[in-house]
């Protein structure tokens, strides 16, 4: 069976920031459609959608309540399977988002489940009754705020949800849900997508006991509660492997499907290799080890490479996804330079790459006023910033005010940071030097070589302020540096000189003695 997955580029998309085709404001699957030559020019491998389901859209489509139909501000299941086919024929795979470890209060489950403790689905969500003074039955912590159980008066139980009351957890220890939600994925297999993109995977099966989650060791107080925790109890129980299984060998009864992870954990590298362990669990699975790095350093990405050197799964990277600050900002520190530099670390990373749209053109963290928010969680948990807003700001397709092309109405349901107008696709597309032709140079220097996208990686002797390693497969061995530091250096290394060089990036130049590298200077050599 092909691993299409592996060493591959994924482009996710964000539908409802990514480009509106009926001018009200919201990003649609017309949009996508009309967005998939441009994704395509770019060299990617396969789109990941986040979700497009029905949906209340109090979580922005992670809060489903039907999972198998779109979402009318989206479009149709008619549009969908237009989609699907339109990206088919421009070679490129679709992965689509399965929420499955919570589904929206409004979903005919719960409506159901809530109603009654008798009943077909009375236990298709977790249901527990209070202590005997009224509190609720644990210690457990909601990752949106307070704590994860909410109280239900036609119950009189309390119900859990690890992120909003209106996101409540479905029952995994219930056969008849993990045999429904394997129907889901049967229904968009049929249909022809080519993986999933599972949210919060090791989320699905809690303590049946539900024991108290131990306090973790904290030196400082943390801006969430939940962070006071050891998730021991509520995240990652072994028998939630049993379901991977269950999804895995379904998935292989199917031509060049996959599945990737989303692991969120502490320790992140260590569940993340669990997850992707062959032959029967995930196909690869990424953690928020880069997405929640502060700074980009080379030991970051190193360690992030030698923690799967001798794994026996495949890893996943990403540097931006829509829940996270954008990268320039959050590890570059809105330095243009720097951010190219990662950009091409990333690029040549050992694993499967995922790139958020705009991260192709260097946008910052777009800036969005409090009274425009519209994330829940940077609601609650606002501390003078646009929190997960910031990645979701619409996509600049032109500099034309005020909206860039996005949108034909004069708003959307983000307003378009002005800064971004700039950087443009259109702008870019002028530009030689720009960002975006960048990461073209780069996809087309991984896809060219067979060791930049399955080969193993090696660590490379540098200076601190220096990324090295190199990928081997076969006889084709690919030299990569990336200067992190903000100061010139010198790689000496005979080797180099006479190497075929792939990318010289940000005035990188061989020498007679090996490369030098200027302040956030890369280079990709074939020696």
């Amino acid at each position: 069976m092909a691993e299409w997955w592996r060493g591959a580029v994924v482009y996710q998309i964000y539908p409802r920031s990514f480009l509106d085709s009926n001018g009200d404001g919201v990003g649609d699957l017309g949009g996508v459609r009309r967005g998939l030559a441009y994704i395509a020019s770019l060299g990617v491998d396969a789109i990941w959608l986040s979700p497009f389901y029905r949906s209340p859209m109090k979580d922005f489509g992670y809060d489903v309540s039907d999972y198998r139909d779109v979402d009318p501000m989206f479009g149709t299941l008619a549009e969908f399977d237009q989609l699907l086919a339109e990206a088919h024929g421009l070679g490129l795979k679709v992965i689509i988002d399965q929420v499955w470890s919570h589904s929206s209060d409004k979903h005919p489950w719960f409506i159901e489940s809530s109603a009654s403790r008798e009943g077909r689905r009375a236990d298709w969500y977790v249901w527990a009754d209070p202590k005997s003074d009224g509190t609720p039955p644990n210690n457990w912590l909601a990752s949106f705020g307070g704590p994860a159980w909410t109280w239900n008066a036609k119950r009189r139980q309390y119900y859990l949800h690890n992120f909003l009351p209106e996101q409540p957890d479905l029952n995994f220890w219930n056969p008849e849900v993990q045999a429904e939600l394997l129907d889901v994925a049967r229904f968009w297999l049929d249909r022809g997508v080519d993986g999933f993109r599972l949210d919060v995977v090791n989320y699905y099966v809690h303590d049946r006991q539900l024991r108290d989650n131990p306090p973790a060791e904290r030196r400082h107080v943390p801006r969430m509660a939940t962070d006071m925790q050891r998730h021991v109890r509520d995240r990652s129980q072994p028998e939630n492997l049993e379901f991977i299984r269950r999804l895995r060998a379904l998935m292989d009864g199917y031509d060049e499907r996959m599945t990737v992870g989303e692991i969120g954990d502490d320790p992140p590298l260590p569940r993340q290799q669990e997850y992707t362990l062959p032959p029967d669990r995930l196909h690869t699975a990424y953690s928020f080890y880069l997405l929640s790095g502060v700074a980009g350093t080379p030991a970051l990405f190193r360690s992030a490479l030698e923690s799967w050197a001798d794994a026996g799964g495949w890893p996943a990277w990403s540097l931006g996804n829509h829940d996270v600050t954008r990268f320039p900002t959050r590890m570059a520190h809105d330095d243009p330079r720097m951010a190219r530099a990662l950009l091409a670390a990333l690029v040549a990373m050992r694993g499967t790459i995922f790139l958020y749209q705009g991260d192709e053109l260097g946008l910052p963290d777009g800036h969005v006023p409090f009274e425009r928010l519209q994330d829940p969680f940077a609601i609650n948990a606002y501390a003078g910033g646009a929190g997960r807003d910031g990645a979701r700001t619409p996509m600049p397709w032109t500099d034309a005010a005020p909206m860039g092309g996005f949108t034909s109405a004069g708003d959307a349901w983000l307003p378009m940071d002005p800064a971004h107008l700039p950087l443009s696709i259109a702008r870019q597309e002028a530009d030689p030097g720009a960002v975006l032709h960048l990461t073209r140079r780069l996809l087309a220097a991984r896809r060219g070589s067979e060791a930049l996208k399955s080969g193993v990686a090696l660590p490379l002797t540098t200076l601190d302020s220096v990324l090295g390693f190199q990928r081997v497969a076969g006889g084709e061995r690919v030299q990569c540096y990336f200067e992190l530091g903000g100061s010139p250096a010198v790689v000496e290394d005979a080797d180099l000189a006479s190497g075929r060089p792939l990318l010289l990036e940000g005035g990188a130049a061989l020498t007679a003695a090996g490369l030098s590298l200027p302040p956030y200077g890369a280079a990709l050599i074939a020696t």
